[in-house]
């Protein structure tokens, strides 16, 4: 009688006790020779048994039904041959119709009798047991790590995975480039082709080959509400116990700069005129262009016009220079001479000193933290008594964790200091230099800072127009500190 020779190793099997591939070989060959056993085909296969569908046991099988003599099969152990009902029903059933003779392992006894028949199906039982256990194991050890708050999976860029404690920790060196990307971002002014030069600049590169971040693997990461300290498993959120690398409200400036800028629009034209794609028209609101006419005398000079699109409109042109002077006025205006910048700046003193007095307080702070834990749990208890759909649980929860997120950092702004005064503190600085602005022959220099101090620029009748952004339109009256 020939035999079939079967092995298989998992490549992907939690068992390392098992022999490999090249192991069964030589012993099972051993074995052969030893007891006269003639081997008619060898079948090789890497590949799990745990679910049906392995193309060389198939072929095998297959074989075996055709065949028009009797064979039998030689393997290690009855789990080689099958992991799952299905497959160990193939050979028992093969057995039963006499399409297999006889089953020889080299760690498991078999006579083909109805005792060695139903002591193989045990066999079969308690390889599938095992699976279902390890499966069932390693679900279990995920859910306890969801509750702990902790990420199941390969750290996310700027994180890395703690092998001793089988936590998720900061990357010292990628998380300052993660935040520096999101920073960049949030501006609103930068592509998402900048930030993959700029995290070459970090030196963050693909964790397995030394190349540029791919730009949909950085728009991946800005999306990520990992890194603001929460994470989202299976379409479930959780609050994660790993250290944020980002604030939430940072997280939500750069979704909303990639919302807005995701909107289809029109390439901007290249700026070749200081003040072009600034201003509108004061009388029908359409875009103001530039151009560049040679006068008689041979001399060029630049004028900004109305386009006129589509409408009738009677505004006249205006020259850069009288443009340029109307703006250093607009910067006189607002510049703050000496002594308003040491009064601003006494005056902020003052409101940071009071701020310091009038934080939040952190107990009631605590209180409505813990009746948000309180309310999940009792949304938890309403989802497993099915009171509530696994929707409306799940975006219930969401909610949850986005509001106690909110509130931890709120937790934490009295360490962090006050977030406005500093800004503040240099918009005071700004100010005080807007003089040099006006006096500056720079007009890249004299644009940045006039989109900077104001919104919503216009022209009318040949006058420059335009709302003043806060505090600007403090400094431009003077009057908070009229004594």
């Amino acid at each position: 009688m020939k035999y079939f020779l079967y092995v298989r190793k998992s490549t992907d099997e939690e068992d390392r006790q098992v022999l490999s591939i090249e192991s069964q070989l030589a012993e099972l060959h051993e074995f052969a020779q030893k007891e006269n056993l003639v081997i008619a085909k060898e079948f090789i296969e890497s590949k799990t048994a745990k679910a049906p569908g392995r193309p060389m046991f198939n072929e095998m099988i297959s074989l075996m039904e055709t065949s028009n003599e009797k064979v039998g099969i030689l393997a290690w152990h009855p789990d080689r041959l099958a992991r799952n009902s299905i497959d160990g029903g193939k050979i028992i059933y093969l057995v039963d119709t006499g399409k297999i003779e006889t089953l020889k392992f080299l760690t498991f006894w078999f006579d083909n009798t109805p005792q060695g028949k139903f002591m193989l199906n045990i066999a079969f039982g308690q390889s599938k047991y095992y699976v279902d256990s390890l499966s069932e194991n390693v679900k279990r050890g995920i859910r306890q790590k969801l509750r702990r708050g902790e990420w199941p999976a390969l750290a996310p860029p700027g994180y890395l995975n703690e092998l001793r404690t089988h936590t998720i920790v900061q990357d010292p060196l990628r998380s300052k480039a993660i935040k520096n990307l999101f920073l960049a971002y949030a501006v609103g002014e930068k592509s998402l082709k900048y930030l993959q030069k700029l995290s070459l600049s970090f030196g963050l590169v693909s964790r397995y080959v030394n190349k540029p971040l791919a730009i949909s693997k950085i728009q991946k990461m800005l999306k990520n509400p990992f890194y603001y300290g929460v994470f989202i498993h299976k379409g479930e959120m959780y609050q994660g116990s790993h250290e944020p690398i980002i604030s939430k409200q940072l997280f939500d400036k750069v979704q909303q700069v990639m919302e807005e800028r995701g909107k289809p629009r029109k390439a901007k034209a290249k700026l070749s005129f200081a003040f072009r794609g600034i201003f509108n028209c004061g009388e029908c609101g359409r875009s103001v262009t530039a151009e560049k006419k040679v006068k008689k005398s041979g001399r060029t000079y630049t004028y900004y016009r109305c386009t006129k699109k589509n409408v009738v409109c009677h505004q006249k042109y205006l020259e850069e220079q009288p443009l340029v002077e109307q703006l250093n006025e607009l910067f006189q205006k607002v510049a703050l001479n000496n002594d308003l910048k040491d009064k601003f700046l006494r005056e902020w003193q003052k409101d940071y000193k009071k701020a310091q007095t009038e934080k939040p307080s952190a107990q009631n702070l605590k209180s409505e933290f813990k009746n948000l834990e309180e309310k999940q749990i009792r949304l938890l208890d309403a989802y497993l008594e099915q009171t509530i759909s696994e929707e409306e649980y799940t975006k219930a929860k969401e909610k949850i964790i986005n509001a106690k997120v909110d509130l931890k950092e709120k937790l934490n702004f009295g360490r962090k200091g006050n977030n406005w005064l500093e800004p503040f503190k240099e918009w005071i600085l700004s100010a005080h230099q807007a003089a040099a602005y006006a006096a500056t022959e720079n007009l890249e220099e004299k644009r940045s800072f006039l989109q900077k101090i104001g919104s919503n620029f216009q022209l009318r009748r040949q006058k420059v127009a335009c709302r003043l952004k806060k505090p600007w339109e403090i400094s431009a009256t003077k009057s908070q500190f009229t004594e």
